[in-house]
């Protein structure tokens, strides 16, 4: 071949089926889960990072992905989602939305009562 890599054809790790089929089962099988930039020892935007530590903040047991780690996974959650930003929220399997959002409910006393019946952390 002739050409660089950085100009050939970019194959798709995995189909938009596969995808969305590994985000509903995340969604499922997580009672608090974020899907943000980074980890959450580790955030790679404000907004993530602000996410987590509302999180943090309630104690609760939460999963993480990594939306970096995969083009795939960002454009996925955010179809999923219909909603164009990350990070997102999900508890009990139902979306909550963003950074913003987190930080009103956090405020106004409503996550606390969302997180009520959700494990706590074994620090």
């Amino acid at each position: 071949s002739d050409t660089h890599d950085d100009f050939k054809p970019k194959v798709a790790d995995a189909s938009n089926e596969d995808v969305e089929r590994a985000i509903e089962s995340d969604v499922q099988t997580n009672a608090v889960l974020i899907y943000m930039k980074g980890s959450p020892s580790a955030p790679q935007c404000g907004f993530s990072n602000m996410a987590c530590r509302i999180l943090d903040h309630h104690g609760v047991e939460y999963a993480s992905r990594n939306v970096l780690a995969s083009e795939e996974l960002r454009n996925g959650i955010k179809a999923y989602s219909a909603w164009p930003t990350i990070p997102q929220l999900y508890v009990k399997g139902e979306f909550v939305g963003g950074s913003d959002i987190m930080m009103s409910m956090h405020q106004s006393g409503e996550l606390a009562e969302l997180f009520k019946d959700v494990a706590k952390r074994a620090d």
